[in-house]
């Protein structure tokens, strides 16, 4: 399995559209096992994106589809800054199974 977790610094204002923007564009991803967006309780316009795919080319691939590709076009003006992220290998959990990676 390949994970991310990386967050999303919104204009400030435009968190929720942020949040339904990535929400929208995620129905069909092949090779996606997980896509959770959340907000940050402590910092009001920060988004927090984890992901789980079932490998590397899955998440690549995600990248190239119009819904994604549009999906990012949009998001782009309510982004103030990419903050932190890093690349994960997910070994298991709820919803994904035990070392399935």
């Amino acid at each position: 399995m390949y994970g991310l977790i990386g967050n999303f610094v919104a204009v400030p204002g435009q968190r929720d559209a942020l949040v339904a923007l990535l929400l929208d564009c995620t129905d069909d991803m092949p090779g996606c096992l997980s896509y959770v967006v959340a907000t940050d309780p402590k910092q009001a316009d920060t988004v927090w994106i984890t992901e789980v795919w079932t490998d590397e080319a899955s998440h690549k691939a995600s990248l190239a589809l119009p819904a994604v590709q549009a999906a990012i076009k949009q998001a782009m003006p309510l982004i103030a800054s990419f903050g932190e992220g890093t690349q994960t290998v997910p070994v298991g959990g709820y919803g994904l199974g035990r070392g399935a990676g």
